[in-house]
Order: C-alpha cells, then sequence, then structure tokens
C-alpha cells in the first residue's frame, strides 16, 4: 500500500485538499468492490493538529503532523492563495520536511498554486514546472532558476509533479492513479467524476495579459506601441528605432522583461485579439484574421494552434455559442 500525505497549507484552497482525498480514496473503495485490498493509505498532514482555512470559515484536523510522519511515498501540495509570498512564509515549517521526505525517496506533487511551496524548497532548481498561467509572471520573478512550463497540465521529472491551474489537479492526481493502479482505474475513476482524462494542455484556457511588472520603460514603451497597433506590421527594426536602441539591445531586454521575444509578443497580442473577437462577433475566420493583421491563413492557423491549442474554427466552436447554434441550426 503506498502512503500519501496531502499537506494542508496554511492559506489552502479547500478543493485542492478534498479533491485529492476523494479520488485516491473512491481508488480504494473500487478495490473493495473487487475484493481487492486497499492500495492508498490517504493521510492529511499539517504543521499543527488544527489548520484555519478561507480567514477561519473552515478549520481542517489532520490526523497527522509533519512531526509524526517520519516517512511516505507521496507528497501532494495543494494550492494556496492570496499573498504567495506570505503563503510561502507562513507554511516554511513544511519546507525541510518535503525535501527530507524526497531524499529517503518519496515522490512529490504540487498542485496549481502549491508549485510556490515546490519551488521554495529548492527541488525545481533547473526542472520544469506548471502552474496556474495567472500566476506565471509572480512565479517566474520569485523562481527564475525554474522552468516554467506555462501551457502544460502537468509535468513528470525525477519523481516529482506539478499540475496548472485550478481543476486541471485533477489530471494530475489522474495521472497518479495510473500511474500506480493502473489505465482501467484511472478510466473508471475519470468517469465517476466526469473528468476529462486526455486533456494536456491549459493553453485554450489562457488569458494573454501582457508581462509590465517589471522596470524597464523603454520595453514598456514598446509593448504599448505593439498593443496599441498590432493591426498593422511591426518589425524589430522599427522598434528598435523607435526607441534609439540597437536591434541586439532591444531584443535582450525584451526578453528578460517579458519572458517573450518581441516576435512572440507580437504573435501574443494578434492571437489575444483574435481570440476575443472569435469568442464574441459574428466575423468569420477569415475576416478576424485579417483584422488582426494577419494576411497568410496558414500562418494564422498554425501561429493560433500553437498558443491555444485549438485551431480558430475549434475556439469559436467551443466558446461563441450563439454563433455555433445558429451555424448548426
Amino acid at each position: 500500500m503506498k502512503n500519501v500525505s496531502i499537506l494542508v497549507p496554511k492559506g489552502a484552497i479547500m478543493g485542492s485538499i478534498e479533491g485529492p482525498h476523494k479520488l485516491f480514496t473512491e481508488v480504494n473503495e473500487l478495490a473493495a468492490s473487487m475484493g481487492r485490498p486497499p492500495l492508498f493509505n490517504v493521510q492529511l498532514v499539517g504543521i499543527s493538529r488544527q489548520t484555519p482555512l478561507n480567514n477561519g470559515l473552515y478549520t481542517v484536523t489532520t490526523e497527522w503532523t509533519i512531526d509524526n510522519v517520519m516517512k511516505t511515498d507521496l507528497v501532494i501540495i495543494p494550492a494556496v492563495h492570496g499573498d504567495l509570498q506570505l503563503a510561502v512564509k507562513d507554511n516554511e515549517a513544511f519546507l525541510p520536511w518535503i525535501v527530507d521526505q524526497y531524499q529517503q525517496g518519496a515522490e512529490i506533487a504540487s498542485l496549481c498554486l502549491g508549485a510556490f511551496l515546490l519551488a521554495s524548497t529548492g527541488l525545481l532548481k533547473g526542472r520544469n514546472c506548471a502552474t496556474h498561467w495567472l500566476a506565471a509572471n509572480d512565479f517566474r520573478k520569485m523562481f527564475p532558476d525554474v522552468n516554467l512550463v506555462a501551457d502544460k497540465i502537468l509535468t513528470d521529472e525525477y519523481g516529482i509533479y506539478s499540475s496548472g491551474g485550478a481543476y486541471s489537479y485533477l489530471n494530475l492526481i489522474l495521472y497518479l492513479v495510473e500511474k500506480y493502479a493502473g489505465r482501467e482505474m484511472a478510466i473508471f475513476v475519470s468517469k465517476v467524476f466526469q473528468i476529462d482524462i486526455e486533456r494536456d494542455s491549459q493553453s485554450p484556457f489562457t488569458i494573454f495579459r501582457g508581462q509590465k511588472e517589471h522596470e524597464d520603460d523603454s520595453i514598456k514603451q514598446a509593448q504599448e506601441f505593439i498593443e496599441k497597433n498590432f493591426q498593422e506590421r511591426i518589425t524589430v527594426d522599427q522598434l528598435a528605432g523607435m526607441l534609439a536602441l540597437g536591434r541586439r539591445n532591444l531584443e535582450r531586454r525584451f526578453k528578460k522583461a517579458t519572458s517573450n521575444t518581441v516576435v512572440e509578443y507580437i504573435q501574443r497580442v494578434k492571437i489575444e485579439a483574435a481570440k476575443l473577437s472569435l469568442e464574441k462577433s459574428r466575423h468569420n475566420v477569415t475576416e478576424v484574421m485579417y483584422n488582426v493583421g494577419y494576411t497568410d491563413p496558414k500562418a494564422f492557423r498554425v501561429t493560433f494552434k500553437r498558443i491555444t491549442g485549438l485551431s480558430p474554427v475549434q475556439y469559436r466552436n467551443k466558446y461563441n455559442r450563439e454563433l455555433t447554434a445558429e451555424l448548426e441550426g
């Protein structure tokens, strides 16, 4: 039987504690119905026995504290919310315990914004990690030595796992169920909880908001110019001339400030505008393409799918219910 320790951090999101507990427990109940022994020993572990959550609205009582758990097999780090630097500080006592468990052979999984606690252990240095796309900029600032893969639903490296935003943690738990209990069990649990087992990207849900939380005023000026004139053809040389910067200097500073190249930023601004148009307007895909400054249908489709994970038509059908109903009717 595998020992699963679900942490109860201060400031945790209740659902990301309860959800994994339910899924692993469901596996045990199915195993029992088959006359098989339970596969998981699921336990809640806190810094103290009682942890208030949601400003005291809930209080979670744990079976164990980190002082009592000498060894486990899998550590689940739930999502936290609010001031993430404060959340890390409030839960510092977990960090050496997590490192110790990993060094003893335990696997570690962070859910959504739980990645901030996991990264604070130092175990992610030089490795890939996923988290909620909304927190991507904050994560990169706090942990520049971690390779954030903001489009991924989950990562799996050297016994360390992470999941993307919000309820995508369910896909990571299913992934772990399949790893430990088999594909058949994972499919059954996915059907019980109605989870899309094959989802592997959070790109369709991402809203590009730019990255302006930096101190480089010239790069902010370039970003604002791009966002106001994205329908036009904008070149790196044009921006460099406008800002009186050398091309290489501009590209280096732009990448450092925004985590995107200039060309990537222009593409993301255009595609974000296209997404909004496909969601809300009655324009067809070709009209949307021209409106955001593309003239090559193939280039538009390829770029759109690379950024969103969906084709323009698939995206419109997914989010523009009124227009889709008309076309089907």
